[in-house]
């Protein structure tokens, strides 16, 4: 085991570097399109190379780390608890949804609310 860690010692040591270049190619890359695109596109100003490495830090915190993107905290929840419902509790889950979180009507015009 320590004989393991002795002979990969460099390569212990080379990780933080190696995350910090990473980093900084990511940071430039949504730098330059940023200038590239945005101002022309939505007439916003153009960002420095650390501005543009937070707004990467803030994308990867708000939207996560995993391999598929998406929130971390959010997982498949709400599939895996589909897949196991049958037609009619979807239905009844959807109409519930609807009542407690956003009184949702039909979007059919000729109803009345």
């Amino acid at each position: 085991m320590k004989h393991t860690f002795n002979r990969n010692r460099k390569k212990f040591f080379l990780i933080p570097f190696g995350i910090a270049a990473l980093l900084a190619l990511v940071s430039y890359i949504v730098m330059e399109l940023w200038n590239n695109l945005l101002p022309e596109l939505l007439h916003v100003s153009t960002i420095t190379f650390w501005q543009a490495m937070g707004i990467f830090i803030l994308c990867k915190i708000l939207f996560g780390f995993s391999k598929g993107g998406g929130a971390p905290w959010a997982g498949h929840k709400m599939a895996d608890r589909f897949k196991g419902m049958t037609p009619e509790e979807r239905q009844q889950f959807r109409s519930q949804m609807r009542d407690k979180m956003c009184n949702w009507k039909s979007h059919d015009p000729k109803e009345t609310t």
